[in-house]
């Protein structure tokens, strides 16, 4: 009986030391229209979990054991000491994401709010992953491409404009190496893995895309030579469940927003929507910019919003 005992505690242990299966696919239906509510349109995916913080955990083993970056749970998490989180608190994980129109392309690179979108099977279906990106000085750009190289256990011939920082033109692959265990080449930028995990979800690059090692594999072995991808910047999105509306905001990281608000609104009008919505909870949306999508339909049932646990047990 404590031989069994013993693997059931072996079992847990190495189940927790592995990421969890949050990247999808996940069954999607994009509106027929840009205009009004499609009631048959799925655009939010995933659920939120809870999870309760034991001794040694930490917010960024966290993330990425549910597959999000670091800034989708610190975010929430804004009073807590990311590497000694309160024993004992009950913690919202927010699995939850509102999928962008793809426009035609097979991956969006949502930089406003640092994750990823690969749409499969004629856009029925779609996997996301959370990314690392470009840093204030470097911001990763807007723009379209294609995956035009892909390379197991890249060296990194490293930027001029970098060789100083580095003290060298040309890196080997190795577990130093920047670039991770996978590279897809988009002209001058790409997407791949990285060396230093605790980069993804934050402003780490020099432009680059970076993955967690784990999620840079399962896209390189999805993505073929020729795949389109864009780079948009949407740190507010809107999405359908079941004919209800929902509305998630990001921190505007870039700084591209004048004013969040107001960009809401436009989006709201433009899509035909702003009659239909309640507005206490677009403003609280808005307010909060805490990435969760919340249910801003006016009147009837809803999920009306999340009840966040951030405080010390």
């Amino acid at each position: 009986m404590r031989i069994v005992s013993r693997f059931l505690l072996l079992g847990l242990i190495v189940a927790l030391a592995q990421p969890a299966v949050a990247a999808g696919p996940y069954n999607i239906h994009l509106p027929a229209s840009s205009q009004g509510v499609d009631p048959q349109a799925l655009t939010l995916v995933g659920a939120v979990q809870h999870y309760r913080i034991k001794k040694g955990d930490d917010l960024l083993e966290l993330a990425r054991h549910y597959g999000l970056g670091y800034s989708e749970l610190g975010v929430l998490y804004r009073n807590w000491d990311p590497f000694l989180p309160p024993v004992g608190a009950e913690m919202t994980v927010p699995t939850l994401w509102i999928v962008p129109n793809n426009h035609g392309n097979q991956i969006i690179v949502n930089t406003g709010e640092m994750r990823l979108y690969y749409f499969i099977k004629n856009n029925t279906q779609v996997y996301t992953f959370p990314i690392g990106m470009g840093v204030l000085d470097f911001r990763t750009p807007q723009g379209k491409f294609r995956v035009i190289e892909k390379k197991v256990k890249p060296a990194w011939h490293i930027p001029k404009s970098l060789q100083a920082k580095y003290g060298m033109a040309y890196m080997p692959p190795g577990e130093d190496n920047p670039v991770g265990n996978r590279w897809m080449g988009l002209s001058h930028y790409g997407l791949h893995g990285t060396a230093a995990p605790m980069g993804v979800g934050r402003l780490v690059s020099h432009g680059c895309i970076r993955h967690y090692p784990e999620d840079i594999k399962k896209l390189f072995d999805m993505t073929p030579v020729g795949t389109s991808v864009e780079y948009v910047y949407e740190p507010a999105k809107i999405g359908f469940r079941q004919g209800r509306i929902y509305l998630s905001v990001h921190e505007d990281v870039y700084f591209k927003i004048r004013s969040m608000i107001l960009h809401v609104l436009t989006m709201l009008e433009q899509r035909g929507l702003a009659d239909q919505v309640d507005m206490r909870k677009v403003m609280q949306a808005v307010e909060e910019q805490n990435d969760l999508p919340l249910d801003i339909t006016r009147g009837g049932p809803g999920a009306g919003g999340l009840a966040l646990n951030t405080s010390s047990p």
